[in-house]
């Protein structure tokens, strides 16, 4: 059963908490999937950094340390859960340093902002206003630029009804479609602070009428069940979540509806691929922008 670890007792309030630690790379690899499918809720990356190391890092807002380093040496083994390096970063700290540095980013017809470059961005086809936030799609990362470039694509052919976006965070791709389609859209995150932002996001920009925004883990909750099949779906996440969301997923989607998947690396593309087409879906496109892929899954009709 995964859980979540509590809050440690000496976290800052309002502060994301983070832990670290240097693995071998295949062992960094395996360390990041097994805390993604042992802890909801966890932002876990294996990446490695500019000087060749391979690292795995963990971000939350509630962090147990002690519960984490016990499943990093059970993982891992003692010598790495003894390792791991803990600390926190101040969200307004974050917030403010990531402002000074954000530009508009264009993706196809889309053109993702922050507040200051609001007039500059009034001359794009589809402006979308997004400040730096405790929730994760400025349109700046290659996952979320990806999605959006792939929903560029497909508006050239369709015209999607329903839509649901599963992990929201900024609810920059569900602002997206609301905004090209003026279709209902459903936005879902795990993380309540996420969907906090996406409704304020949603209204900012002029759609929260056609954003609908909760909490919800996956996709079983009944509010998604009831406004389904879904002609089109983002799910911009991890690729652990990604496999388990497949098979509850299927049974939701219209016929020859696409699944835009993302918040992947290269080498996760065969894993997600396979999952998506036990269940019927095929690989319509994938591409891949600075080190992460997007596919573009279709159901047959």
């Amino acid at each position: 059963m995964n859980a979540k670890p509590p809050a440690a007792p000496d976290a800052a309030v309002g502060a994301t908490r983070f832990a670290r630690v240097a693995l071998a790379e295949r062992a960094a690899r395996r360390l990041a999937d097994a805390l993604s499918d042992r802890f909801e809720g966890l932002g876990v990356a294996a990446f490695e950094d500019d000087g060749g190391a391979w690292q795995v890092e963990v971000h939350a807002l509630d962090l147990d340390e002690g519960a984490l380093r016990r499943a990093v040496a059970e993982i891992a083994g003692a010598e790495a859960g003894e390792a791991m390096a803990f600390g926190a970063v101040a969200p307004q700290d974050w917030v403010a340093a990531s402002l000074a540095g954000l530009r508009p980013v264009a993706a196809g017809r889309f053109l993702v902002h922050g507040g200051h470059d609001r007039a500059a961005a009034a001359r794009a086809r589809i402006p979308i206003e997004i400040e730096a936030a405790l929730a994760f799609g400025t349109g700046h990362h290659g996952t979320t630029r990806g999605c959006l470039l792939a929903f560029d694509r497909l508006l050239r052919a369709s015209r999607p009804r329903r839509i649901l976006d599963v992990g929201t965070g900024t609810g920059v791709l569900a602002i997206a479609a609301a905004k090209a389609l003026r279709a209902p859209v459903v936005a879902t995150d795990i993380d309540p602070v996420a969907v906090a932002v996406a409704r304020e996001n949603a209204r900012l920009n002029h759609v929260a009428p056609l954003v609908e925004t909760f909490a919800a883990p996956g996709v079983a909750s009944r509010r998604i069940r009831e406004r389904a099949p879904y002609d089109l779906v983002f799910a911009n996440i991890l690729l652990p979540p990604l496999r388990r969301l497949a098979a509850p997923l299927a049974p939701l989607l219209a016929p020859d509806a696409r699944v835009i998947l993302s918040g992947l690396l290269p080498g996760h593309v065969d894993a997600a691929r396979a999952a998506y087409a036990a269940q019927g879906l095929a690989l319509e496109r994938r591409t891949i922008l600075d080190g992460w892929a997007t596919l573009v899954m279709r159901r047959g009709a």
